[in-house]
């Protein structure tokens, strides 16, 4: 008898989602950020899964991508905080961290008004709304690989505009 589970789509995550999501909160510690871990896993999975030569490694294909998708993350946000404190003190020094929290959500809300509509729409719903990239597609009711690309050049926009709006601050102190 076999004990693999039926190998559609939807059975490979009834199977799979949960030992997945544990997985992802044992490594980001973040319950939204293993949630999105699981998904973006079984949104890759649907993509190239069917080049998945041998079907009973389903399992170890699934935890593999997940942990190269964390550490992708994680390289990618080590880039990003690489600079922020040196910009940060050029801006103007030191400051206290709740009142830097709210200097951030202030900016972000400002830039996140000149991001364009497009992007917008779902940079807002998944930061602001907290919804999942399968939640956004329905809202919108776009392919969710659409609301991926959106997020993805939504997210650039918005690190452009901080970019500029950080040289902007430090140009008015000097």
């Amino acid at each position: 008898m076999n004990t693999e589970p039926e190998l559609n789509f939807e059975s490979i995550v009834d199977a799979y989602y949960k030992p997945l999501y544990r997985f992802g909160y044992s490594l980001a510690k973040n319950e939204h950020e293993a949630g999105d871990l699981a998904q973006q896993t079984f949104f890759i999975y649907a993509e190239k899964g069917s080049s998945l030569r041998d079907k009973s490694k389903v399992k170890s294909w699934l935890f593999t991508t997940l942990y190269r998708e964390f550490l992708g993350r994680r390289r990618k946000e080590a880039r990003m905080d690489s600079y922020e404190p040196e910009m940060l003190e050029a801006a103007g020094g030191t400051v206290e961290p709740h009142i830097r929290r709210s200097m951030d959500a202030n900016l972000a809300v400002e830039a996140l008004d000149e991001v364009d509509s497009v992007y917008r729409e779902p940079l807002n719903l998944f930061y602001l709304k907290d919804l999942s990239y399968k939640e956004i597609a329905e809202v919108l009711d776009v392919p969710i690989g659409t609301i991926m690309s959106r997020l993805s050049r939504g997210k650039a926009q918005l690190r452009d505009i901080f970019k500029r709006k950080e040289a902007e601050t430090s140009e008015n102190a000097l």
